[in-house]
Formats: structure tokens, C-alpha cells, sequence
């Protein structure tokens, strides 16, 4: 495991129900798997992945993950070896920005003084040692900088027109870069303006202290007091319930980070064979290269097979 300060913490967002990808992770019978239940390999699900990207910076008892109470049958088995006081289970998805709030103030709760990573349960990554580097270093930045919130950001090898992008300003300060602007998904003209600019890849892995998280939130909307407040009620599920059924839908990334860039920091990670498998030309792509490093051959029945069937013998 990677050197981290004993109060660092991690989170897994694995809430969302994967709609983009549900043309490839529907099955035989017509239901919709939601993509983190589901594998590249028959093996582990993409949730799995996650906790064990997780578990190789940040110790066992403070792991986390956010999850949909109507993926229950799904993630239960997936999560089997998780501290029940370790998983969050929300009444329905409202986006990233609010699943990440509860997971903050339910570790608030517990240790007031945490350093958090959020990480997506999405991602293909080729090296997970050289993540687990950057993830550590995250991890100590945002520990001793502790009002900053670090991102982690990848040099493009492409102008994707399907990811956001991070643009760094000029100079490292400890290894980070201040942030000067996010651009969600643009014009392929406009990506490759990006990439001339010196612009990253935003993975979505942030790291920061709680109060750091829970600062960005509180200067853009009014949900953390009350969700706050919620939590420490004598009916808290019952009380959240009620509540998740007035929040509006926020997107941590296009909703919170991009309006406070100036409390913002960059760091870009190492060469790792990352991939945010976000479209299904990403994930064709993702499988293609796979299978090639096996040996076997890739087809759109392989990927559906290996996406949605896999994901359900494990259900």
C-alpha cells in the first residue's frame, strides 16, 4: 500500500445507472445492468475494480462506496467483503454532486478531519500500480494543503470529443497546477485547440479533506445543511427519503468544480493505460484492446456477452 496519512479515506461513486451504455448491457431478457456491475473479463465487476484501485492506497476499514438502493441485488454480492457502516445506500441517483455530499458527511460523522479520494466505478485502468502512485500523492497533497481540492488529470492522446478536459495554468507548485478553466465535451476543433494548450483529461478522481468537499458545496447550494441535519435526525432513513424526493440533480464536475476552478488544483497522472468507458465506442475500443493483449478477437457479441451477461451470472 502506498504511504498515505492514517486519516485518509476513499469513496467509490457507483449510484449512477449507467444509461449512456445501456444499449451494450442489456440482456437476453431486456434488463438494463448498470455498466459498474459489469465486467471486461467475467471476473470482477468494474465496482470490484474500484475497491481494489481504492484498497491499494487507502486502508481496508476506510473504504467506502455510494450506491442506489434499487441496485441493491447487484451490489451486494459485489461489495460482500464491505463494512455495511461502510456503504452508503442513497433512495435514488441525483447525481454525482449529491452522492459524494452524503458520502462526505457520513465520514464527517466519524472522522471530522478525513482526507477523502472520490473515485468513479467506470474506469479501465492498464497499470493499476502506477495509479495507486498518483493516487498516494493526491492523497498527501490535499492532506497538507487542506483547503485545495486536487484533481487527477490524463495527457490526452487524442481529441476526444466525449470527455472533459482540465486546463492547467502554467507552473508547479508541489507538483499541482492551479486551474484556469473545464471545458465538458467539446468540438473536435476545440479539443485539439485544448491539447495544443497543454490541457488534461479530466479522469473525475478528486482528492480533499472534507471540509475542503464540503466548502465547494456549501458556495453553490443549500443541500449539505440539510442533508447534514438529516443524518443526525432520530429517523435519518426515513428523513433522507423524504428529502432525496426535493434535491434537484447536480453534477459534481459540471455543476460544483467548474464554478470554484480557483480552489482547484491539477496534478497529471503517469502513463497508466486509463479509460473512462463512458460511450460505447470507448468501450468497443477498450475491448478491442484487450482482447488483442490476449490474443483472442474482439466482436460487438464478445463485448455485449462479456458487458451484460457476465454482470448478470453474478447478480
Amino acid at each position: 500500500m502506498s504511504e498515505t496519512k492514517s486519516g485518509t479515506w476513499a469513496v467509490v461513486l457507483a449510484a449512477g445507472e449507467g444509461s449512456r451504455l445501456k444499449s451494450l448491457t442489456r440482456t437476453a431478457t431486456g434488463e438494463i445492468i448498470p455498466k459498474q456491475f459489469c465486467s471486461l473479463s467475467r471476473r470482477e465487476c468494474f465496482l470490484e475494480l474500484a475497491m481494489a484501485r481504492a484498497g491499494a492506497v487507502v486502508s481496508r476499514e476506510r473504504i467506502c462506496a455510494i450506491v442506489a438502493a434499487q441496485h441493491r441485488r447487484w451490489w451486494k454480492s459485489a461489495l460482500a467483503g464491505t463494512s455495511r457502516a461502510n456503504i452508503f445506500v442513497q433512495p435514488s441517483n441525483r447525481g454525482t454532486a449529491i452522492g459524494a455530499a452524503l458520502s462526505l458527511l457520513q465520514i464527517e460523522k466519524r472522522d471530522p478531519e478525513a482526507t477523502v479520494i472520490l473515485l468513479p466505478a467506470d474506469h479501465h485502468v492498464g497499470d493499476e500500480s502506477a495509479l495507486a502512485g498518483a493516487l498516494g500523492e493526491m492523497s498527501r497533497l490535499a492532506s497538507e494543503h487542506r483547503d485545495r481540492v486536487y484533481m487527477l488529470g490524463m495527457e490526452p492522446d487524442s481529441p476526444d470529443t466525449e470527455l472533459g478536459y482540465i486546463v492547467p495554468k502554467t507552473g508547479l507548485i508541489d507538483g499541482a497546477s492551479a486551474v484556469d478553466a473545464f471545458v465538458e465535451k467539446p468540438s473536435r476543433e476545440h479539443a485539439r485547440e485544448l491539447l495544443a494548450q497543454g490541457a488534461l483529461w479530466n479522469m473525475f478522481i478528486v482528492a480533499g479533506t472534507v471540509s475542503a468537499f464540503l466548502n465547494l458545496f456549501d458556495r453553490s447550494y443549500n443541500f449539505v445543511s440539510l442533508m447534514r441535519s438529516t443524518l443526525h435526525s432520530g429517523q435519518p432513513l426515513g428523513m433522507l427519503n423524504r428529502l432525496y424526493k426535493e434535491l434537484p440533480s447536480v453534477d459534481f464536475s459540471r455543476d460544483v468544480l467548474s464554478h470554484h476552478v480557483g480552489l482547484l488544483r491539477a496534478v497529471a497522472a503517469p502513463p497508466c493505460g486509463w479509460t473512462d468507458l463512458g460511450t460505447p465506442s470507448r468501450v468497443a475500443a477498450t475491448v478491442k484492446q484487450t482482447k488483442s493483449r490476449a490474443g483472442g478477437t474482439a466482436s460487438s457479441s464478445a463485448m455485449y456477452l462479456d458487458l451484460a451477461l457476465s454482470a448478470g451470472s453474478g447478480a
